[in-house]
């Protein structure tokens, strides 16, 4: 895949709105309704959302507040905030998210490896925390162990192409017990070792049947290699991946 890597390093999210534009990105749209859905489920005891890849937290924008995905590009990528530092976006952002703040808002907390991108989810008010960790390759911190506490449910919309079976035992380690996951898996990534790891935590991993639109590839090169992955892992890439966007499906694991 063609790596948008440069634009979750940014201080604030208009890089990374302006890169996936001309792309039509839509994932955390779709996941949307999903991922509030499940979020109305949970018990008073275990009120907290945990987005992992959470990036400037546009799941926990979507989750939280009346506000769409083409609304959020729009209000990045225009003209107005253009030539603004990214403090006074982060006012800008502070007054635009508290005032689309939902009665049913649930904790959200992020994990990332981008602080930028955390740093700037906390302090608009997205993430009541964010963690700045690994979990590929490092335990989870004793802060984020506590803040694990009262999870109930584990949301994420594309990182787990980035992501092995060791960050889910490890979450699920500090924890302390099996929530649900709900993850928006690329058709081009094999999910297989991440559903036994959820398995073995005595969770059933619901594969739909249906697909969902990822974003345009950025050229035949791209598409070509999609469409051997799709096809390698049993799957037809006819009227999805050679009709020129990558395909997502939800795996939820309850």
């Amino acid at each position: 895949m063609t790596s948008f890597e440069g634009v979750y390093a940014l201080p604030d999210p208009r890089g990374y709105f302006a890169a996936l534009a001309p792309y039509a990105y839509q994932t955390p749209g779709h996941a949307q309704p999903a991922f509030r859905a499940l979020a109305a489920e949970l018990g008073p005891a275990q009120r907290t959302v945990l987005d992992v890849c959470c990036s400037y937290g546009i799941n926990a924008a979507l989750l939280n507040h009346d506000v769409t995905l083409d609304e959020l590009f729009a209000h990045y990528t225009s003209a107005g905030v253009a030539e603004l530092t990214t403090a006074e976006l982060a006012g800008l952002d502070r007054d635009f998210y508290s005032a689309r703040r939902r009665p049913d808002a649930v904790r959200a907390i992020g994990i990332d490896v981008s602080r930028p991108a955390l740093e700037y989810a906390v302090a608009v008010g997205l993430l009541d925390e964010g963690h700045c960790v690994d979990l590929e390759c490092h335990e989870p911190t004793e802060r984020l162990r506590r803040s694990l506490a009262g999870t109930g449910l584990v949301t994420i919309t594309g990182g787990t192409s980035f992501l092995t079976e060791t960050t889910f035992a490890r979450l699920f380690s500090a924890i302390g017990r099996p929530v649900p996951v709900a993850a928006f898996v690329l058709r081009t990534h094999n999910y297989r070792a991440i559903s036994a790891c959820l398995h073995s935590y005595g969770l059933t991993v619901h594969r739909d049947a249906g697909t969902h639109r990822q974003r345009l590839f950025t050229g035949p090169h791209e598409q070509q290699r999609a469409m051997a992955t799709v096809a390698a892992l049993g799957e037809d890439p006819a009227g999805k991946e050679s009709a020129g966007y990558f395909h997502t499906r939800l795996h939820l694991a309850r």
